[in-house]
């Protein structure tokens, strides 16, 4: 299925996004947002969306302001302007009450915008989510951890040791096959890695990123926690995690999944931070099943 990509005109920029027609009869709207890191939204959907297109659902999903096409904002790349993003996307592309997704950090771009007042979404889907947990580690000697993760990313140290990986391809290679992304890195094809080396070699490679996690990540922990607000979830939820991912601990998702009344939870055995390349066939099944009951 051969999807298009059109440019959003918002009122700070133009955003690149891939727009995906649906197949038979429309469904309704899908919104899917992508992590952050080298990730863009080819990347993060190339699999799932064309999938959910078949369906009869009409799929959009943007590059994060400083990834993919998308130029860097005029703006310093936060959580709160994130989350605003989304509904600026939802306006420009004449969406109607769409069912936003998000990994990773566009996970926590999702639930930051469902707990916007007069959000506009029918339903909610979130992977590997941000947002579900309120420090970047966790487990024995977490807090001193932590303040040495803080130190580096404030510091600049951490975003010059990502671009340097990002721009030497042995490097690269070795941290996509690390395990951290997909427990098999023959998932990912020779195109996919392709894109990835493309996305690091970017000049804005990280540059958003960086921003964000300056932002988000302080010594005491992260910035942007919704664990005490998931309660005010109000449109079905469903939550897919890794029950291996090294990103965010699956406790956080069980422990969400709790929080959000009626929320659906699907854990995948073994799966990683990104799930949705890890285990296509389980979470395509499970994302399509939400769709229809929410039909």
């Amino acid at each position: 299925m051969d999807a298009e990509r059109r440019a959003l005109e918002l009122s700070w920029g133009r955003v690149s996004a891939w727009w995906f027609p649906p197949q038979g009869r429309p469904r309704g709207d899908v919104l899917l947002l992508h992590g952050g890191g080298l990730d863009n939204a080819s990347l993060s959907w190339g699999g799932l969306a064309p999938v959910l297109a078949a369906s009869g659902y009409r799929v959009v999903a943007p590059d994060a302001p400083g990834y993919g096409s998308t130029p860097m904002p005029p703006w310093p790349v936060t959580q709160d302007r994130l989350v605003a993003f989304v509904g600026e996307v939802i306006e420009a592309a004449g969406l109607k009450r769409p069912v936003i997704g998000g990994l990773s950090m566009g996970g926590g771009m999702a639930l930051g915008y469902a707990l916007t007042p007069g959000a506009s979404l029918r339903g909610l889907i979130v992977l590997g989510s941000y947002g579900l947990t309120g420090q970047f580690i966790s487990g024995r000697g977490a807090p001193l951890w932590n303040r040495v993760t803080s130190w580096a990313i404030q510091s600049g140290w951490l975003g010059k040791f990502e671009r340097g990986v990002a721009r030497n391809r042995a490097l690269l290679r070795w941290s996509v096959d690390s395990g951290s992304l997909v427990r098999d890195p023959a998932r990912l094809d020779a195109a996919m890695r392709e894109e990835i080396a493309r996305e690091g070699a970017s000049p804005h490679a990280f540059e958003a990123f960086e921003q964000w996690q300056r932002s988000e990540v302080l010594p005491e922990g992260l910035r942007s926690n919704y664990v005490p607000r998931l309660h005010e979830i109000r449109v079905p939820t469903l939550i897919v995690h890794g029950e291996s991912d090294q990103g965010v601990p699956v406790e956080a998702a069980r422990a969400a999944a709790a929080e959000i009344p009626g929320a659906e939870l699907v854990v995948v055995p073994g799966g990683r931070h990104w799930v949705q390349r890890d285990a296509p066939g389980v979470v395509d099944a499970a994302v399509l099943g939400f769709l229809a009951r929410l039909a």
